[in-house]
């Protein structure tokens, strides 16, 4: 009796939440109406002739206007409840009042566009017709914003390199999925990182892709039909509840999503491409090969999944952009929270389970005038008031400013890998020293891909329950004999590291292929270790992503990782350390160790691997320390 009286509250909570939303939605399309003309599903048409599903709002009266522009493969359908739906209708009613167009658009293939769907909107085209309909409208003042976090950012990236002149400025936030190649980081859009798989994706595409056999609306219906059945049926599938803790534990990992009843025609052709397939260079990812032809206005955080390659991106757009005008005007806010949690900043900022302290901004006033001095040319002061780039610096927990990034008062100081052979845990001998180590005695460690180390905390997104992000105490992880921890002596004085963390190891294994693992922690006297950053390297990758090259037992090898980012104040009396292991599961797919595709095997072997540290072999890691 006590399970169905439980069981009713939480349906009637359920019920008048629901209620509640529907109501909300309702007087906030109400409010819009008072102010608004509102037209929805319209069908712009591209090149080809599909037509993509738009909603825009724009002020009442005969004036023209600047366009804020969304595009977004999520549903935002306004009939029904929904922070998506509420939060597109919130921001165009926030737009309007301050005397700008607001248009969302759905990319081909989503709920009521036509065509069929790849990742990021591609062709890239459709970004570019849709600028040109926009400005050829007659309440258009022929000025577009583009406006976005994840997916409805990191499409902005390659089509601002097609430089359509009404792209007048973006703003691009926790946009590292429109990532590829940018110098040493390949990621190709988070879907790797040092060569090995991030297992983002395969979480994200079960909740997102549509099926290939899902309803469709009947070619050429006009926007009349559109509006009346959009509030019966919104085309947005029902995904079933699955543990991705679980799931994500599948071998082979080209059958994960297969194995759960996902679609996965997309994941299907994405999972056999190696880091430098040509393939990745055909669709909508941006790569430095291309121009970035917009101001810009980027929004990273210290805890979303590609802090590195969204910081290498900013400094890639504004020292090699081919035009000085769009090399100058880039900005770039670093927040400390996670995937576009940026307004969730409070006066007691909590990421995981650390206080950040109060980490708030007014994020929405400088973006206002950022569109101001582009969209509408007010002269305002934004490039008086706005720093080049504004970072928050965990441990002090305060906002810094700096006109490059790294701040030019960094000094990198090199720490090196020590001990007696017995780094293993934190109860280990592993020591962080500005000294060389003389003899070697490497550290050896069994890394077995059927226990791996689980991802506890960390710089994440969109794996479900797999993980919790953020900053979590490591210290139980910590005393896996699999994980070498290397730490400094207690700090006598506070010391800030702010920039780019480059870690160099000289590695043997008794295997072909395998993987390192590299984590950076803020040791409290208390013993709590907190993770600030971490990246990982398959080391058939080590020479490059255009080849693959396998070891030999008994050589030793020298694997640089692609670099780590962070602000963080090491109190007095802290210490710096790093954790080295093989395996960070499931942030990143496990190597089987075979030398094998990895993405088709199921059964692995056992590594037994070694980190050297010597004069000859001096493993180490690079600090950016701010100077006073």
């Amino acid at each position: 009796m006590k399970k169905r009286a439980t069981t009713l509250f939480t349906a009637l909570v359920c019920f008048f939440v629901s209620i509640f939303a529907l109501q909300a939605q309702e007087d906030i399309l109400e409010k819009l109406n008072e102010i608004a003309i509102v037209d929805q599903k319209v069908m712009m048409p591209m090149r080809d002739g599909i037509r993509l599903a738009t909603d825009i709002y724009r002020p009442k009266g005969d004036g023209k206007y600047p366009i804020i522009f969304s595009r977004t493969p999520y549903n935002f359908n306004s009939w029904g409840n929904g922070e998506q739906r509420t939060g597109n209708a919130r921001r165009a009613y926030e737009y309007i009042k301050k005397g700008y167009a607001y248009v969302v658009q759905n990319e081909r293939g989503r709920y009521f566009s036509e065509g069929e769907w790849d990742i990021l909107g591609v062709p890239l085209t459709d970004g570019y017709d849709a600028f040109e309909w926009m400005k050829n409208q007659s309440w258009s003042n022929g000025k577009i914003g583009t406006l976005g976090c994840s997916s409805t950012a990191e499409w902005q990236m390659a089509v601002s390199a097609l430089d359509h002149p009404s792209h007048a400025a973006m703003v691009p936030q926790g946009y590292g999925a429109g990532v590829g190649r940018v110098g040493d980081v390949n990621e190709q859009g988070n879907w790797y990182r040092g060569g090995a798989e991030q297992m983002l994706f395969f979480s994200w595409l079960y909740g997102v892709e549509h099926d290939k056999f899902k309803p469709r609306i009947p070619k050429g219906a006009t926007q009349e039909d559109l509006i009346r059945i959009s509030r019966f049926y919104d085309l947005a599938p029902e995904n079933p509840r699955v543990d991705m803790s679980e799931a994500l534990k599948h071998l082979p990992i080209q059958d994960i999503l297969k194995n759960i009843n996902g679609k996965h025609e997309i994941f299907d052709k994405m999972i056999g491409r190696k880091p430098n397939d040509s393939d990745w260079f055909k669709g909508g990812i941006y790569h430095d090969d291309k121009d970035i032809g917009t101001p810009s206005f980027w929004f990273a955080s210290w805890y979303d999944v590609s802090i590195t390659p969204n910081l290498k991106l900013f400094n890639h757009a504004r020292n090699n952009s081919k035009d000085t005008f769009i090399r100058n005007n880039q900005y770039l806010v670093i927040a400390p929270t996670l995937h576009c949690a940026y307004t969730r900043a409070t006066e007691n900022t909590i990421v995981g389970e650390r206080s950040v302290g109060d980490a708030r901004l007014n994020y929405d006033e400088q973006i206002t005038k950022w569109f101001d001095l582009w969209l509408k040319e007010e002269q305002n002061d934004f490039k008086e008031t706005t720093p080049r780039v504004q970072y928050y610096t965990m441990g002090s927990n305060e906002w810094q400013s700096s006109e490059v990034w790294p701040p030019a008062n960094t000094k990198m100081v090199t720490y090196y890998l020590n001990s007696n052979g017995k780094a293993n845990s934190r109860f280990g001998d592993g020591r962080l020293t500005t000294k060389k180590a003389g003899k070697d005695n490497p550290d050896s460690f069994t890394y077995d891909p059927m226990s791996p180390v689980p991802s506890y905390g960390g710089n994440v997104c969109c794996t479900g329950n797999a993980i919790r992000g953020g900053a979590r105490d490591q210290k139980d992880m910590e005393a896996r004999h699999d994980i070498l921890v290397y730490t400094t002596d207690i700090l006598k004085e506070d010391t800030e590291v702010t920039g780019f963390i480059e870690s160099k190891l000289f590695i043997s294994s008794d295997v072909k292929d395998t993987d390192f693992t590299i984590k950076l922690i803020d040791v409290y006297p208390d013993d709590t270790a907190y993770n600030l950053d971490e990246t990982i390297q398959r080391v058939r990758y080590r020479e490059g992503y255009d080849k693959e090259v396998f070891m030999e037992k008994g050589n030793v090898y020298e694997v640089n990782l692609t670099p780590m980012s962070t602000s963080n104040l090491f109190k007095k009396g802290h210490r710096i350390r790093v954790e080295i292991s093989s395996s960070n599961f499931p942030r990143f797919a496990r190597n089987l160790n075979t030398g094998g595709n990895n993405y088709d095997e199921k059964v692995g072997m056992v590594a037994h691997n070694n980190v050297h540290h010597s004069s000859k072999y001096p493993s180490q890691i690079r600090i950016p320390i701010a100077m006073n």
